[in-house]
């Protein structure tokens, strides 16, 4: 089809010069399109340089320690990737000997990997017959098609997926689908795509009939919940602090942070005095409270927005298990808690 060998011939001149396009290891593909998951190459690429030099193989990343793991991770987000990166390079290692999956079905036994992960690398690395969709390919494929099915839909997913498996070329599978993920982050972009040079205008259906901002289309998201975050940070006249680490699930599961008082609204100094919380941690001993940010610091989330205030506490001397203050930028936090690490100063 035309259509495939115009994207392949697009993508030999203007594709960008990655690390990751250099090799057809499956461990640094994997590792690849698991940073580069709601993240922006830019942001992603000195991630992907940091773990390739901490763990060059997947069996150096499987002995690694998770709050090793976690660290070199932190400020990306979203870390159940990092976690399930992880997870999966044990499983490789203790229950697949250290041989990488080499099929769509077997990648799709890796936690985290799911259609367009292990459709890529094995399109990638073995020439398999799968075809990649992302958002980048949603688009191409919405416009050119005119297709105004949602693509969050479940009837979308299943429909762009059945078109994507069509259109896949005979040979040079891999390049085809790298071809079309880069002409939708480069050309057909979300936003003012260059559709006054764009090899496809003639037969671009959306183009055509003046609907490129229309398309793709996607059903309303979700109402976003908004929370209340209160952080205590504790200090010491010896130089101590206390940091705890989360256990439950969510998506800052194994990270640390300080102790958290999560209220209904925003709390005042006297409400926060008289809260459990901090009198259970002080034992009786005597304290300074002070607030640090006047302004709720919001931290924006997929399905929350946490309206967040730190609270700085200042006694004697810590009753519960603490640290040294000079050992805290050691522990994996939350991109929030680093921020504040780092314009407290510690």
């Amino acid at each position: 089809m035309i259509f495939n060998k115009i994207l392949i011939d697009w993508f030999s001149v203007h594709k960008r010069e990655l690390p990751w396009r250099k090799t057809k290891n499956p461990y640094l593909i994997w590792l690849s399109e698991i940073i580069l998951q709601q993240t922006q190459i830019k942001q992603g690429l000195p991630y992907y340089e940091a773990f390739v030099s901490k763990f060059p193989t997947v069996n150096t990343l499987a002995n690694a320690e998770e709050s090793v793991v976690l660290k070199l991770w932190q400020g990306l987000g979203y870390y159940s990737r990092a976690r399930n990166l992880h997870f999966s390079a044990k499983y490789i290692l203790n229950e697949l000997q250290g041989e990488f999956p080499k099929t769509y079905k077997e990648l799709l036994n890796l936690k985290g990997v799911g259609d367009y992960t292990a459709s890529a690398i094995a399109s990638i690395c073995y020439n398999e017959a799968t075809a990649v969709v992302d958002g980048n390919v949603y688009r191409v494929l919405s416009r050119y098609f005119n297709i105004d099915t949602p693509i969050n839909s479940t009837k979308g997913i299943k429909e762009f997926k059945a078109l994507a498996q069509q259109l896949l070329p005979k040979t040079n599978i891999g390049d085809y689908n790298q071809a079309i993920m880069e002409f939708g982050a480069v050309q057909c972009k979300p936003a003012n795509p260059n559709c006054n040079e764009c090899p496809l205008q003639n037969s671009c259906k959306a183009f055509e009939l003046d609907k490129i901002n229309l398309l793709p289309v996607k059903l309303k998201k979700t109402k976003v919940s908004k929370k209340f975050f209160n952080f205590l940070v504790f200090l010491s006249n010896d130089g101590k602090t206390i940091i705890e680490q989360r256990t439950e699930k969510g998506i800052w599961k194994n990270l640390y942070q300080f102790p958290l008082i999560e209220s209904e609204k925003s709390l005042t100094i006297d409400e926060l005095k008289s809260h459990s919380e901090i009198k259970a941690l002080l034992n009786g001993n005597t304290y300074e409270l002070s607030l640090y940010n006047n302004n709720a610091i919001i931290h924006k989330l997929s399905h929350q927005h946490l309206h967040t205030k730190f609270w700085i506490i200042e006694t004697h001397k810590l009753p519960k298990e603490s640290i040294p203050k000079s050992k805290i930028r050691q522990y994996p936090v939350p991109i929030l808690i680093g921020n504040f690490i780092e314009q407290f100063n510690f």
